[in-house]
């Protein structure tokens, strides 16, 4: 394989590493918002503690990307994770529009984690088997904290959905409003495709298990499931809402203002 071949390739890897860790850090950011704020103190803790798990995540991610582009051309200042993180525009960002979206009221926030686990859960699982070892780690590593961030938050949609009227219709509005925004998890992006069958998985694979997951906790919610229709997308190549923009402005401030800050 030829240089540009080469690196071509290492670029369509920092692109898909980079749609993994913008992700896991824009959920996490998002949930951060909750700290001291959730409706008792175990679950004030249990919301916070998810999110530095996703932010843990998005670190091991962009502690490799930078790796990666570092070795692309070594004469060129060296990347480090703080500036993948923090001095990207909102259009570099590859992160689902899902995790972008504002928490909204608990049911919200819950259904967000409900959809956006469990679709972690099963990508985890396959790219365990990744042929790259280092992304292969990071998911096995990963998909212990996953696993209970699933039934946590399954447990929520059970009890709001089977809980009181209002609990119910709230829930079901967030199923509903979040609905239009799954779609893109698994719709394959160019970077995914040419990486396909070496690195990445087949995200349409999972489709089918996450669903019938999905459908199985909202059944025992007494929720409905809602109709497939039109999708959002466009966060893996870069086309956000108008929130992100907001996000980063909060996120990367210092870093922007102080430059050369670490974590």
């Amino acid at each position: 394989m030829d240089s540009k071949a080469t690196n071509n390739s290492k670029n369509d890897l920092v692109n898909y590493i980079l749609y993994l860790a913008d992700s896991s850090l824009v959920m996490g950011h998002r949930l951060s918002e909750w700290t001291g704020h959730g409706p008792m103190i175990e679950q004030d803790i249990a919301i916070t503690n998810i999110a530095l798990d996703l932010i843990g995540q998005a670190r091991n991610f962009y502690q490799y990307a930078s790796e990666i582009s570092n070795s692309i051309d070594p004469g060129k200042k060296k990347i480090t994770e703080d500036d993948l993180a923090y001095l990207r525009n909102a259009d570099e960002f590859k992160n689902l529009l899902l995790t972008e979206l504002p928490n909204g009221d608990w049911a919200m926030t819950i259904g967000k984690i409900f959809f956006f686990s469990t679709w972690q859960f099963y990508f985890y699982q396959k790219l365990i088997y990744s042929s790259d070892k280092q992304l292969s780690a990071i998911a096995e590593k990963s998909l212990k904290e996953v696993t209970y961030h699933v039934k946590w938050s399954s447990d929520w949609v059970i009890r709001l959905g089977d809980g009181t009227e209002e609990s119910k219709k709230r829930m079901q509005k967030a199923i509903d409003d979040l609905w239009p925004y799954t779609g893109e998890m698994f719709v394959a992006a160019e970077f995914e495709i040419n990486l396909e069958n070496s690195v990445t998985i087949n995200v349409s694979s999972i489709k089918k298990d996450w669903l019938d997951k999905i459908k199985a906790f909202l059944k025992e919610a007494t929720l409905e499931m809602p109709e497939d229709g039109w999708m959002q997308s466009g966060g893996k190549n870069g086309i956000h809402t108008e929130h992100l923009g907001y996000i980063l402005a909060e996120m990367q401030f210092m870093q922007r203002a102080y430059p050369g800050l670490e974590w």
